[in-house]
């Protein structure tokens, strides 16, 4: 086993790994401009209908089990951990974004979710979208659409803006250069060998939702990009070439389940995509600028491809074109305890990976880090095969 190593990253790797811990001074500041702010979970959110009506949207606190077990004193102990986490920052108050949201907007991607968002009303105004659990029936189509339409109109109500279609398609305009920045920057590690760890592709990544300014946030991804292009021509290489060479799938990554990252890497594979909600299917495809914009947004966020949609191909058509596009040594994924949409699917990953001749490895853990040498003898194993 060998730890990668190499050159350092650029600086400015750095300020998107701290965009998180400090991203609530610039959140307190926005409130104290008068800036609406609004709480979300789940990659489904549309987003832009948030930014069309001058209000900031953030990712809630739910990737630590610093909370949990405050939240087991009323939630089940045999239940996911994110959504655990989500609830306990909440009662504690110890997530400054929830403290700062004037709402929190949710999904019913789950059950778990959504009957903990029925607690979670009982302290923060909480508005449910109903999620269709499909994504080609005609009436789950139509149903998104009504959702989508029915929280403009509750955005407008509650902070008595108007949402033009004109505010929509400029939302929609920045969000997709917004893809399109973060994508050109993960694609680098297509290079062989990549001129970065999957560690700090996915600190980047992660913390890229906690920078508010766009503007800025655009120029700073630029400047990353090309400062990464410029190391590499001159010979920089933090990654060995000999790492093998893995996309990694599964639940929402950040935070505590960085642990899977770094495992991986310690055993001397190089992480160089993440199929998961913080990468590619966030960033991968694009909002179409012309026509309506709510049922562009509609159609697009309805086709995530997330384990809660039944049947899901849009999940295995991504990681099939990303270990492909990133020659892909192996795909390991990473699931959490009880998460069972996930742990369910994982047979039906693992029979498409087969047919492609992709080795997989599937690694459930939780936010806790009792398992670490569990799952570094598994990772370690499973890489010895791809020797």
């Amino acid at each position: 086993m060998t730890n990668l190593g190499g050159a350092p990253l650029p600086e400015i790797f750095d300020s998107f790994n701290q965009a998180r811990k400090n991203g609530f001074l610039a959140v307190k500041k926005l409130k104290d401009e008068g800036v609406g702010v609004v709480g979300t979970f789940c990659t489904y959110t549309p987003f832009e209908v948030f930014s069309a009506a001058g209000l900031v949207p953030v990712g809630l606190c739910s990737t630590s089990d610093e909370t949990i077990p405050a939240a087991e004193q009323i939630l089940p102990r045999n239940m996911c951990p994110l959504i655990k986490a989500s609830y306990g920052f909440a009662i504690t108050d110890k997530c400054p974004y929830m403290y700062f949201s004037d709402l929190v907007v949710g999904e019913t991607t789950c059950d778990g979710k959504k009957k903990m968002y029925e607690l979670l009303g009982e302290i923060k105004e909480v508005f449910v979208m109903q999620l269709p659990q499909t994504q080609s029936l005609s009436s789950a189509k139509a149903l998104w659409l009504s959702e989508v339409k029915r929280l403009k109109e509750h955005v407008e109500r509650k902070f008595g803006r108007t949402i033009a279609d004109d505010d929509l398609r400029e939302a929609i305009r920045k969000r997709n250069l917004e893809r399109a920045k973060l994508k050109e920057f993960y694609e680098l590690s297509a290079l062989s060998p990549p001129p970065m760890t999957g560690l700090s592709q996915l600190q980047f990544l992660f913390g890229s939702q906690f920078k508010f300014d766009h503007a800025g946030k655009m120029a700073e991804i630029g400047q990353a990009v090309a400062k990464i292009k410029e190391a590499y021509e001159k010979g920089e290489r933090p990654v060995p070439a000999s790492a093998k060479r893995i996309v990694l799938t599964g639940c929402p990554m950040g935070g505590a389940t960085e642990k899977v990252v770094k495992v991986l890497e310690e055993c001397g594979a190089v992480v160089v995509a993440f199929e998961n909600c913080t990468g590619a299917k966030q960033f991968d495809r694009q909002v179409p600028e012309e026509g309506d914009p709510l049922e562009n947004l509609a159609q697009y966020y309805l086709e995530i491809g997330c384990a809660v949609m039944s049947p899901n191909p849009n999940r295995l058509e991504l990681l099939e074109r990303l270990v492909k596009q990133f020659k892909a040594d192996g795909a390991a994924e990473m699931v959490l305890t009880a998460c069972q949409p996930y742990s369910v699917e994982t047979e039906t990953v693992r029979r498409r990976l087969k047919e492609l001749g992709v080795p997989f490895l599937s690694l459930e853990t939780d936010y806790s880090g009792s398992d670490l040498e569990v799952l570094r003898n598994r990772a370690a194993a499973f890489l010895e095969t791809l020797a």
